[in-house]
């Protein structure tokens, strides 16, 4: 289900670029929640074969996605910083034409089919997880954006989206400003920064989401 090997090279990746993946450290205060955003009407309405946490190449294709390879990473905690372990992150987003992998997307016609689309990580004991993606392109009515799902069991502890520090449109996207507390709005602005290293401009976004105490994440 979920492709390890991956991992373990971006995770090296993002170590190369300055990323510890093992530096979050504890909190003593409580966090910041990753506020809840609407899923939208373009959930995947039937999944690819491919739905590892590569999003660039499916499956053994030789043939990558068109777009601004992004490294996203983060980890999922509880408001007291502790690791939920065990959540299946899930992301999805559009691709570089700007269409989403649903019938119901308005320029299907133009769906990028080198691009997954879709992708989903099972977190460890650290609650670490990791993608590689494109970076999220502007379609109209909407900024910049990938839509991030937290599940545990059949139970969805968390729907939200994840924007682009420093994009001009957040500041005109309705579901971004629906973000009343200034502080949630920022834990779901990440920058997309230049990997370090890289020599065909890869970038690296970190995305640690935040949940509320449950008895149902031990």
């Amino acid at each position: 289900m979920f492709d390890r090997r991956r991992w373990i090279q971006g995770g090296s990746l993002l170590v190369a670029a300055g990323w510890s993946l093992r530096s979050y450290g504890w909190f003593a205060e409580e966090l910041t929640r990753t506020p809840a955003q609407t899923e939208g009407p373009f959930y995947p309405n039937k999944l690819p074969l491919d739905t590892d946490n590569d999003l660039i190449i499916i499956n053994n294709s030789i043939t990558p996605a068109v777009g601004t390879i992004t490294h996203m990473h983060g980890k999922v905690m509880d408001s007291k910083g502790n690791p939920v372990r065990n959540a299946v992150v899930e992301i999805w987003q559009v691709d570089n034409n700007g269409a989403y992998l649903h019938s119901g997307t308005n320029n299907k016609d133009k769906r990028d089919g080198n691009f997954q689309g879709y992708g989903r990580f099972l977190t460890g004991l650290s609650g670490e997880y990791y993608f590689r993606t494109i970076k999220p392109v502007p379609y109209p009515g909407r900024t910049p954006h990938i839509h991030v799902k937290v599940r545990k069991g059949d139970k969805t502890l968390l729907t939200t989206q994840c924007y682009i520090k420093g994009e001009e449109r957040n500041a005109r996207d309705g579901i971004y400003r629906s973000i009343r507390d200034p502080k949630q709005s920022a834990a779901v602005t990440v920058g997309f920064d230049p990997l370090t290293g890289s020599k065909v401009g890869e970038l690296v976004a970190r995305f640690d989401i935040v949940l509320g105490l449950t008895p149902e994440m031990d």
